[in-house]
């Protein structure tokens, strides 16, 4: 058998675009991939964001059976209760629990949505969601001490990677790179094990503050910056990685190198809550002064049908009677409302006055469960090119960026995919309509594991 069997590198946001057409001369490595395997572009989760779209890659599930509809979830029917959803949200297995569960001894390193660790047959290195390496953040724990001998400056994520300290953000993002790459090396080399994932966050935060120099597109590009390159250059770099990392595992070695989802340039703001009270469905206790998150500001919930939330999608609650605490829908009244916002926001424009493409979604209607507390709508505004901005204060529909901080890129719902399996070349495949959820039912049939029931997606031919 080849050590190890199977590698996966994740790139977190990585573009198809840009991978497969234009830089793909200067990326070798991927190339060769390409050249001798499968490829394509991945259609991400609904919505196309880190968390969940890992946990849904993983374990074949969609963000409704999880029950994780973004990085900030309700914890319960209160109207500020939103919390970040860490590992212990998921509850089905994932790819290597799986493979473990199969006799593999496997590896999975810095894959969102494992944090805090939990034991598997194997090593596993927490996400980004880690606070920092003072907590544990690998199984065995043993490991953790390992790591630190190995790379004392071992980081979680790039701090603080929305801000204007753009040398900072980019000397972090080669770090973290490095030291993932690195990682999965000194692991390979040293366990030996049968399966070997590693995500690299780094493609990502790059992203989201290196995109405005690069793309034309960006409505407030910066052809002559500095930084103009910073994107290309890492690309090469992580490609580089890719080569070395793949050096030292078997010839024979199957490879998959995936995103969770692309990026695109941040077109603007569109403010959700701005846009609710404009028309009638949330009502204010008193407009602000100063521009503040929703829950900052008092809602007169008895005069008030529904809220937004901001971040790449808009998410909108509906204040339901005997549902919320002070709930003003009755759910004989909740279908015709959820149709009559969903026809409205589709009626948005742009702020030249060009209708704006939006996309509308009911949970029921794209999961195969919802649980938790899904939001009622889910909105994407020009296939996630426009932000959600859920502050309010703003007095105007539209705005510039984001209200998080500094913010150049936005994700795209396609990100990509490439497999090559020495034992079964496929000469330069492009393939056509894969989802991320296909991963798993695929790499499953590849080794003759039974998959679970009920998983979303389908055996590639790959």
């Amino acid at each position: 058998m080849p050590t190890p069997r199977l590698v996966i590198i994740g790139l977190d946001c990585m573009a198809p675009d840009l991978v497969f057409d234009q830089w793909r001369q200067d990326l070798p490595n991927l190339a060769r991939l390409m050249a001798q395997g499968s490829y394509g572009r991945l259609e991400s989760s609904i919505p196309a964001i880190t968390v969940p779209a890992w946990s849904c890659m993983m374990t074949g599930r969609d963000p409704g059976e999880l029950g994780i509809y973004g990085f900030r979830n309700r914890r319960d029917r209160d109207y500020h209760s939103m919390a970040i959803s860490d590992g212990r949200a998921v509850k089905f297995p994932r790819l290597w629990d799986l493979l473990g569960e199969a006799g593999w001894t496997v590896a999975a390193l810095s894959v969102p949505g494992t944090s805090p660790p939990y034991a598997v047959n194997g090593s596993l290195v927490s996400c980004f969601l880690t606070p920092s390496t003072e907590v544990p953040f690998t199984h065995p724990p043993e490991l953790g001490e390992q790591i630190k001998a190995w790379l004392p400056d071992f980081m979680m994520d790039v701090p603080n990677f929305r801000s204007d300290e753009k040398d900072r953000i980019l000397d972090n993002l080669y770090s973290l790179c490095d030291q993932r790459f690195t990682l999965a090396a000194k692991l390979i080399e040293r366990d030996r094990p049968d399966f070997l994932m590693v995500v690299d966050m780094g493609v990502d935060r790059l992203h989201h503050a290196f995109w405005k120099p690069m793309d034309p597109r960006h409505p407030q590009h910066e052809p002559d910056s500095p930084y103009a390159t910073a994107i290309h250059d890492y690309y090469v770099h992580v490609d580089q990685r890719v080569g070395e990392l793949l050096g030292g595992c078997d010839p024979e070695t199957a490879v998959l190198v995936v995103s969770d989802h692309g990026a695109q340039p941040l077109m603007g703001g569109l403010c959700i809550n701005e846009w609710l009270i404009a028309n009638g469905y949330l009502t204010l206790q008193a407009p602000p002064t100063e521009v503040l998150p929703l829950d900052q500001v008092a809602v007169d919930w008895p005069q008030t049908q529904a809220w937004g939330a901001g971040g790449y999608y808009a998410r909108i609650f509906l204040n339901v009677k005997g549902r919320e605490p002070e709930g003003t829908v009755a759910m004989a009244n909740y279908e015709a409302l959820r149709d009559e916002l969903a026809t409205k926001l589709a009626q948005l424009t742009d702020p030249s006055g060009h209708p704006l493409p939006v996309k509308v979604f009911k949970p029921q209607g794209i999961y195969q469960k919802v649980r938790g507390r899904a939001p009622d709508l889910i909105v994407y505004f020009d296939d996630l090119a426009w932000r959600s901005v859920g502050s309010v204060g703003i007095n105007a529909l539209h705005t510039v960026g984001n209200d998080t901080g500094p913010d150049d890129a936005n994700h795209a719902p396609l990100g990509l995919m490439i497999f090559y399996d020495p034992q079964a070349p496929r000469a330069g495949q492009v393939m056509a309509g894969a989802q991320l959820y296909d991963i798993l039912p695929t790499l499953l049939h590849r080794y003759g594991i039974e998959a679970p029931p009920g998983l979303r997606g389908r055996v590639l031919e790959v």
